[in-house]
């Protein structure tokens, strides 16, 4: 994770905060320019995240859910006013992009799938959050605005125009499942290990019960991305369990990804 030195935090955080977190350097933390990340160096660390009112609201719920299951950091505080503001605990270690990690891509590869199986196999009957209605409801109406990217797809995976993902969408649609615990964004930045040791998920605001193969699509893809190479992807998929993929909804899930 990069980290920035600025002078103080942002001027909106609320006292009682400013007073818990005072006399400690603070770091930018940022890597989407929808929400701002800091990193406050006092007692073991502290990240505070702000964005526009009601955008961390979900994250909030579901990095508390996950805390719970011992899979994600502590939830100190959230509020939303003016702006979201949510503080949590930072989780030790450092995520998957590290270079020590994608040093030994094999090892990588493996420990992406075996993390997400044993993320998969956890009991969800308390979840309060069901997400594959709402993920379809999101790409359809993204659909209808033309909204429409497959620039960060691997070849192969890719569609040329809109109504090519759609029509792919519609047909699988009524494959999904909501009966699996999701992360949503499985991605190498939101997985942190401290030294191969797991240690947690965060960027959880996609979380929840969906289907196994958002989660599983997303493993495949952030190995090409990261690694700069597609060859990684059949070896994930072994690790995972090809007994548990189906890959005809894995390109669904890719042709609803195009619509955001």
């Amino acid at each position: 994770m990069k980290k920035t030195k600025l002078s103080h935090l942002p001027p909106d955080v609320p006292e009682a905060l400013l007073k818990m977190l005072a006399g400690a350097p603070v770091y930018d933390s940022s890597s989407s320019p929808d929400a701002r990340v800091y990193f406050v160096d006092k007692d073991g660390g502290y990240y505070l995240k702000t964005a526009a009112r009601g955008a961390l609201t979900r994250e909030a719920e579901m990095t508390a859910y996950f805390h719970s299951k011992e899979l994600s950091a502590e939830v100190l505080f959230y509020e939303s006013a003016e702006r979201d503001l949510l503080l949590t605990r930072a989780l030790f270690g450092e995520d998957l992009t590290h270079a020590d990690y994608l040093a030994s891509p094999k090892r990588l590869c493996d420990t992406l799938a075996e993390t997400l199986r044993e993320l998969h196999e956890r009991d969800f009957s308390d979840c309060p959050v069901y997400r594959m209605q709402e993920y379809l409801v999101l790409a359809d109406a993204n659909y209808r605005k033309g909204k429409f990217d497959a620039t960060l797809f691997p070849d192969g995976i890719g569609f040329s125009t809109p109504d090519e993902a759609y029509a792919t969408l519609a047909s699988g649609r009524d494959a999904f499942q909501n009966d699996t615990l999701i992360h949503g964004d499985y991605c190498l930045p939101n997985i942190l290990f401290d030294g191969w040791r797991f240690s947690g998920f965060i960027d959880l605001g996609n979380g929840g019960v969906g289907d196994r193969h958002v989660d599983i699509f997303w493993g495949a893809w952030t190995l090409f991305f990261n690694l700069k190479t597609d060859k990684y992807k059949e070896r994930f998929f072994d690790a995972y369990g090809r007994d548990r993929i189906d890959f005809a909804l894995l390109r669904t899930v890719a042709a609803a990804e195009t619509f955001g």
